[in-house]
């Protein structure tokens, strides 16, 4: 399970982020200004179609996240293409979104938010 805040709540939580091939985005690959990236996060919350807690997602269709997600990087917000339950995990989220063309080269950082709760920040390397 995810972090959790002192209400018991799930606090959203970027676990890796993944180029479109699912290779890590990392200094030896750094991510691309306007590239759609993928994060895994944790304590995104319900999903449309639920799955019981503990339980994986299923790997036959792909659950959107009941609550809004948003990501911002550098403090800009940007576009989410997607955001569902990982097929086959539990209590973990795929998160598409792209990086704006202007991001510029260096670290960037990424902070993803489900129903108003944000997660602490990740830097990225951006080429």
């Amino acid at each position: 399970m995810g972090r959790q805040n002192h209400r018991g709540l799930s606090v959203p939580q970027i676990t890796e982020a993944f180029h479109g091939d699912f290779a890590p985005v990392s200094g030896a690959k750094p991510a691309k200004a306007g590239e759609v990236l993928i994060v895994k996060a944790t304590g995104l919350g319900p999903t449309a179609r639920g799955v019981d807690p503990g339980q994986p997602f299923p790997t036959d269709v792909l659950l959107q996240v009941n609550s809004p997600v948003a990501v911002t990087v550098n403090g800009q917000a940007v576009e989410v293409v997607n955001s569902v339950g990982w097929p086959g995990m539990v209590d973990t989220y795929r998160v598409d979104f792209r990086l704006p063309d202007d991001t510029t080269a260096g670290m960037a950082s990424i902070q993803l938010s489900a129903a108003w709760v944000v997660a602490s920040p990740m830097n990225i390397p951006v080429q």
